[in-house]
């Protein structure tokens, strides 16, 4: 058999490298092995992180973490992990390559990815003039003409939320899915507009600013600030699911709250693969304790 690591954590992301860092820190012999892809690497800055007052890209955030993560003596393999199971003695872990690596303790940070429309312009403004979150990035869109751009009641329930930061929204149905009369009669109240028209580009100043949407017909709507709200995100757990771990309808992993295990020993999950609220901080908090119950683990076996 090849090297059994102590632990393989499966994605690098906000989660897999904070815990990377501590488990580096605990001087354990640690695999990672990431796609390079995942929600963090597409926004261009993070303005809610403790220390980080002018933003942080996701992907300096990440090219720093993983710096620091080797410093540790960590070990970095690009890739994509495709088949997970439990051996005889170990974790195995099989990339899309065919090669096999073994571990001792699995943890999951695979993350989701948002659904969203593949439009000129937009990729460039996300976390920057384009947004996903409001409990990120609600804060900047305050007194601003704000167009959130989704499908049915997914928008609809985002361009609600938002009217708490400005009273400026439009919602472009752009998938013209159907909305809930009771969604409508919300919106109606807060003057909200809707738009039930496919959008054709994102329109933008200096490649990054946001400044409103031509649609497919060729008119255009102008505003400060855009948001995504689709529904229907791909949450990235098919390989909890592989070895058993129990996942909700939604296919978010359940972790024990305390220890962030889930329901396979010896894996563990963190970040938006689990029950979450989709903040950088907390994947950063989950993968530190999570870190902190596998070194605990590996302790108790030593």
């Amino acid at each position: 058999m090849n090297e059994i690591y102590e632990c393989l954590i499966i994605g690098a992301g906000i989660a897999g490298l904070q815990a990377a860092i501590q488990l580096g820190r605990y001087k354990r012999n640690v695999l990672v092995i990431d796609s390079g892809e995942g929600r963090s690497s597409l926004c261009r800055s993070y303005r809610n992180i403790l220390g980080w007052p002018d933003g942080i890209s996701g992907e300096e955030l990440r090219a720093l973490g993983k710096t620091q993560a080797e410093k540790t003596g960590v070990h970095f393999l690009s890739g994509r992990v495709v088949g997970l199971k439990k051996g005889e003695n170990a974790f195995e872990a099989e990339t899309a390559s065919g090669a096999v690596y073994y571990a001792k303790r699995i943890l999951l940070s695979t993350g989701l990815s948002d659904r969203m429309p593949e439009l000129p312009g937009l990729k460039a403004c996300l976390g920057l003039s384009v947004y996903v979150c409001p409990d990120c990035d609600g804060y900047e869109v305050r007194d601003k003409k704000t167009i959130v751009l989704g499908a049915g009641a997914a928008g609809a329930n985002m361009a609600l939320t938002l009217s708490y930061w400005t009273d400026s929204i439009v919602y472009v149905n752009h998938e013209q899915q159907s909305i809930p009369e009771d969604l409508i009669l919300k919106l109606t109240h807060k003057g909200i507009m809707t738009v039930d028209k496919k959008a054709d580009e994102v329109l933008t100043e200096n490649k990054s600013v946001f400044k409103g949407i031509r649609f497919a017909d060729g008119t255009l709507l102008e505003g400060d600030r855009g948001f995504l709200a689709f529904g229907g995100n791909t949450v990235h757990t098919g390989l909890a699911a592989m070895l058993g771990a129990e996942r909700l309808e939604n296919k978010h992993v359940l972790t024990n709250p305390r220890t962030k295990e889930t329901s396979v020993k010896y894996v563990w999950a963190a970040g938006d693969a689990g029950v979450h609220s989709e903040q950088v901080t907390i994947a950063m908090g989950e993968g530190c304790q999570a870190a902190v119950w596998i070194h605990k683990s590996l302790m108790d076996g030593e």
